[in-house]
């Protein structure tokens, strides 16, 4: 495993995230989907694991990064599958899924959980989209051919979004392609990735996220400490996150420019 941080961890709670903040009861929210999440996962023997900036929290900060105000966890595909078949029975009244089948302008190709009882502005594609709360995502993951992934075909709705603004014209045009490539290019390129034989494990395509995995390094899954919270995480997580981040329990070294973000962020009672 990497060194013990060397930086102190309750002057950088102080400075980004203090008890009370916007960005602490954003980070709680987030902290509840993703239990409830657990539990359903739990109760159906679907396997999934903390991913992204949310595994280097859990390893660097054993919880959020402080400043960060997403949370991304994974699945391989066949499960991710078997959870978009569960879900809809499952999540409490107050959380919201958000996928291609649920809003007709969501061109993504992640799963959002969207709590219903606040509202987050982006000031991005997001003004589009039908729920707009506070969100943790769910990515799946594939065996796929590196150059397939960097075809990167769905990045054409990103560009009719800009030069139309959002517009039904433009949404329009978004809708024709993301259909075309959910049911008609991205199988068809899984499907030529598969009989190739691959080992690469990646993200869907439609997902601008290009790390090459291990599937060693994922499974067996085992857990770790997450705000208080024991949740999956990768098998080998140490060398995922050397592969997206480097020398990941060092800090960023401008801590100035690291927030993400959000143009506005309400609660509701």
């Amino acid at each position: 495993m990497a060194d013990n941080p060397t930086f102190n961890q309750e002057e950088l709670r102080a400075r980004f995230n203090p008890e009370g903040s916007p960005l602490r009861r954003q980070q709680m929210v987030m902290l509840e989907m993703v239990t409830v999440l657990d539990k359903i996962c739990k109760k159906h023997d679907i396997p999934y694991f903390l991913y992204g900036g949310t595994l280097l929290g859990a390893f660097r900060h054993n919880g959020f990064i402080p400043w960060d105000d997403d949370l991304d966890v994974a699945m391989m595909r066949q499960d991710y599958k078997r959870l978009m078949k569960v879900l809809p029975a499952e999540l409490p009244s107050h959380i919201a899924l958000q996928n291609n089948d649920t809003d007709k302008n969501y061109f993504l190709f992640i799963t959002k959980l969207r709590d219903k009882r606040s509202f987050l502005d982006e000031g991005n594609f997001d003004k589009v989209f039908q729920e707009r709360g506070i969100f943790i995502d769910i990515f799946p993951l594939d065996r796929l051919l590196p150059w397939t992934q960097r075809l990167r075909v769905q990045s054409v709705a990103y560009n009719i979004f800009r030069k139309g603004n959002g517009s039904d014209s433009a949404m329009k045009k978004i809708r024709a392609l993301t259909w075309f490539n959910r049911h008609v290019s991205f199988p068809l390129l899984r499907g030529i990735s598969r009989l190739s034989g691959t080992k690469a494990l990646m993200c869907e395509y439609g997902i601008p996220f290009h790390n090459i995995y291990d599937l060693r390094d994922v499974f067996p899954l085992t857990t770790h400490d997450f705000e208080g919270v024991q949740l999956p995480v990768p098998g080998n997580s140490h060398h995922m996150l050397q592969t997206m981040f480097g020398d990941y329990m060092q800090l960023p070294d401008d801590l100035d420019n690291v927030y993400h973000h959000v143009e506005r962020l309400e609660f509701y009672d």
